[in-house]
């Protein structure tokens, strides 16, 4: 199976402003075509993380997706990220998934923060996303889901990476850094973070912190502060290797809401 090459867009982000936001990011991704299969973006990277939807919501014909399509076609590659989309009377986190050759997909946040009150204003979601592209299973997922092993679970090898798109405080960085680490070891996968940088409008600082991690947890690359554009080659033939010399997935549980006897 083949290689996969990742690209991190790790950015400061101009608070509510969707259009300074999109023309930065252009700006700041290389032009023309890129040596990639997949670039990532931070969450709600068109406006920063605000709970203030009303005005910046957009439709999944809107701007910030046509955007993603247009940056998908450009550079063959999929790319990811997460925007504040209005759907039937609700606001949703919702990541999109863009890619040159077929629909989009979506994943709509499962856990929302509710120490930012979150859960007041977005609904939640109830289904995973599993995206197979150029030879791999891909699941990604938004921020604070990262805290939540249940739902980030790799059963049966059911996913080769795992990728997390924040807004994750600088003051609990320490935080990200090691769960990205645990959810690596513990379901023997690639996990990629991207994190944004800078301060929002709310006075809260992030530190980057974006993040490629290894199935047995090494950190193959990790950039604190300061925006990045970083490619990565996850190498198919390690992880393999790994699952296939220590093989702890075949003695996961595999219903977890049983309680033991």
């Amino acid at each position: 199976m083949p290689d996969l090459k990742i690209t991190l867009v790790q950015s400061d982000l101009v608070w509510e402003d969707s259009d300074a936001n999109l023309a930065a990011l252009t700006r700041g991704i290389p032009p023309g075509p890129m040596d990639t299969d997949l670039i990532v973006l931070p969450e709600m990277f068109p406006t920063g993380f605000s709970m203030n939807p009303a005005p910046l919501a957009q439709t999944m014909d809107g701007p910030a997706v046509d955007w993603m399509r247009a940056l998908s076609l450009e550079k063959n590659a999929a790319v990811t990220g997460s925007v504040i989309i209005v759907e039937d009377g609700q606001y949703f986190n919702r990541l999109v998934w863009a890619q040159p050759d077929g629909p989009l997909a979506v994943y709509d946040k499962r856990h929302r923060f509710r120490m930012a009150g979150e859960h007041e204003v977005y609904a939640a979601g109830d289904r995973l996303l599993t995206v197979d592209w150029r030879g791999w299973r891909i699941r990604p997922f938004i921020c604070y889901d990262l805290r939540f092993p249940l739902w980030t679970r790799n059963l049966q090898n059911a996913y080769d990476l795992a990728i997390f798109v924040a807004n994750w405080p600088e003051r609990r960085s320490y935080h990200w850094r090691q769960l990205l680490i645990a959810r690596a070891i513990e379901n023997q996968s690639f996990v990629v973070g991207v994190n944004r940088v800078g301060v929002d409008g709310n006075g809260v600082a992030y530190s980057g912190d974006s993040a490629v991690i290894a199935p047995d947890g090494e950190v193959l690359f990790e950039q604190r502060h300061g925006p990045c554009v970083h490619t990565q080659v996850l190498a198919r033939r390690r992880l393999d290797d790994y699952r296939q010399a220590f093989p702890a997935w075949m003695d996961a549980d595999t219903d977890l809401l049983k309680p033991p006897r």
